[in-house]
């Protein structure tokens, strides 16, 4: 299949304005101070909305 009309350079800019990576949206938690995604649970402590969520390891040297 052929294509018909060829897009302009600009037609294809537009179209990729929306590709760029955004920020990553750190929160630091409240209850270790750990940087994290909003919404999930914290990797440190293992604590969401106030209440233990995960069990965390303790980290071995």
């Amino acid at each position: 299949m052929v294509v018909r009309m060829r897009h302009t350079r600009a037609h294809t800019a537009n179209r990729r304005s929306h590709h760029a990576l955004k920020k990553a949206n750190l929160q630091g938690c409240p209850n270790c101070g750990a940087m994290l995604h909003s919404h999930t649970a914290c990797d440190a402590c293992g604590m969401y909305k106030g209440r233990v969520v995960r069990k965390v390891k303790a980290k071995t040297a």
